[in-house]
């Protein structure tokens, strides 16, 4: 009774062990264990040492098929034990292998098949997401049709809305480089180095507007100073002098970058309140971006078509070092990277479509739209260029936009103080820099 009671036993443990192996991720034919694997160069046959079935090479120390290099795995890491229903001496063959588990396991042993070189799960894993980033590596990176359509309209946009020739900056009131009324005020110029000039200006325009004027006018700079301005400029001496170009000239990219944004149909699925923000927080910053494209590396000059600007005219319209030292560091910096058309249109997505602005209430959905947007940028930057140090690319335009992002607060403390010394700000700039919503 003993014996039978033991031989039921163990058909027991064989029945469990083969439902088991059916249930098991990896079966008898399953790949991934993580053994070490040595295949035969020449064309002789080789034999499983366990059962004689065709080998596929050494595994754990031992010469074996597939299915007993998995049943060897599974078995070491299987806790139950396990039990012969005979004598503990049955012949391994290809056709009884599934019937004695006991046996089989001892074989493996006896052949030398060790243990300790099965790899945990944890282990397995591992190599199996390394096997998987080196696939994704060797294969090509290619951009999906939604990031194909956001660069598209981004591009888009950009096309109908920046006038990449400068030829409306003529329009603009007269660049006065004067150097005496400046001087006079104690705020020497710098020739030795160059300003980006569009981002800190103000026209006297009669846009009074509410909601930073998301209906903005088409027309740039002509009618900018009103006859009661005029006037009254006629009787006070100017400070500072380039000014009333720069504040034309910011006036006229503020109406551009509005326009830009509601071309952009994430932009516009945005609640009003959230667009108002966005742009609020984002202007400047995108300005920064747009004439990084005119920025001459090599003589710190912005070349933009007819007009050509430096550090001393941003100073000439009250700008002060804290300010713009920064702010060359960033051009230069910016330009040397080398950015394809689309890498920058994408980096002024980044940073319109900031969740963190003030005023913002649906963060979740423009985080997402950020996410977008980055991610095809990253994705481009792998599919389109080919330099050997790309992957450093993306980080350092990130860095750049968290560069903006702390010269903003400061470009917006300087254009106040110049508003009180000179009141030549419009309505519109002075709607995008204040803090109400």
């Amino acid at each position: 009774l003993k014996r039978i009671h033991k031989m039921c036993i163990c058909l027991f443990q064989l029945r469990m062990s083969k439902e088991l192996e059916e249930l098991s991720p990896l079966d008898d034919s399953g790949h991934g264990d993580g053994s070490e694997e040595e295949t035969e160069e020449d064309d002789e046959p080789k034999i499983c040492q366990v059962c004689g079935d065709k080998s596929t090479g050494y595994h754990f120390n031992a010469m074996t098929c597939e299915g007993c290099k998995g049943f060897f795995r599974r078995a070491i890491k299987r806790p139950a034990q396990l039990c012969c229903p005979f004598q503990n001496a049955c012949v391994i063959t290809k056709s009884n292998r599934r019937q004695c588990q006991s046996c089989r396991l001892q074989k493996c042993l006896s052949i030398g098949m060790k243990r300790e070189l099965i790899m945990s799960d944890e282990a397995v894993e591992k190599r199996r997401m390394q096997i998987r980033r080196k696939r994704m590596q060797e294969e090509p990176v290619t951009l999906s049709p939604q990031q194909e359509t956001v660069i598209q309209e981004l591009l888009t946009a950009h096309h109908k809305t920046f006038d990449m020739t400068c030829t409306n900056f003529i329009q603009f009131r007269p660049l006065d480089r004067d150097q005496k009324s400046i001087s006079e005020h104690g705020l020497e110029p710098n020739s030795g180095r160059v300003f980006h000039v569009t981002m800190h200006k103000t026209p006297s325009e009669d846009a009074t507007q509410r909601n930073i004027s998301l209906s903005s006018p088409s027309s740039p700079s002509s009618s900018f100073q009103s006859p009661e301005n005029k006037e009254r400029k006629q009787h006070k001496s100017v400070i500072f002098t380039t000014l009333p170009h720069f504040a034309d000239l910011t006036t006229h990219m503020i109406k551009n970058i509005i326009n830009f944004s509601k071309m952009l149909a994430m932009f516009r699925a945005l609640i009003i309140e959230d667009q108002i923000a966005l742009l609020k927080g984002a202007t400047f910053e995108i300005i920064l971006i747009h004439f990084n494209m005119f920025f001459n590396e090599v003589t710190g000059i912005w070349e933009c078509g007819p007009l050509q600007y430096c550090l001393d005219d941003a100073m000439r319209a009250g700008f002060q070092r804290h300010l713009l030292d920064p702010m060359m560091n960033f051009h230069y910096a910016l330009r040397k990277l080398h950015l394809h058309e689309e890498e920058y249109v994408l980096m002024q997505a980044i940073s319109l479509f900031s969740p963190d602005r003030p005023g913002v209430t649906h963060h979740s959905m423009i985080d997402c739209n950020q996410e977008i947007v980055a991610l095809t940028l990253k994705t481009y930057i792998e599919a389109k260029r080919s330099e050997p140090n790309k992957h450093l690319l993306y980080p350092k335009i990130m860095e750049c936009l968290t560069e903006m992002r702390s010269m903003n607060e400061e470009y917006t403390k300087q254009l106040l103080k110049i508003q009180d010394i000179q009141p030549d700000v419009s309505p519109l700039l002075l709607e995008i820099i204040s803090k109400d919503i």
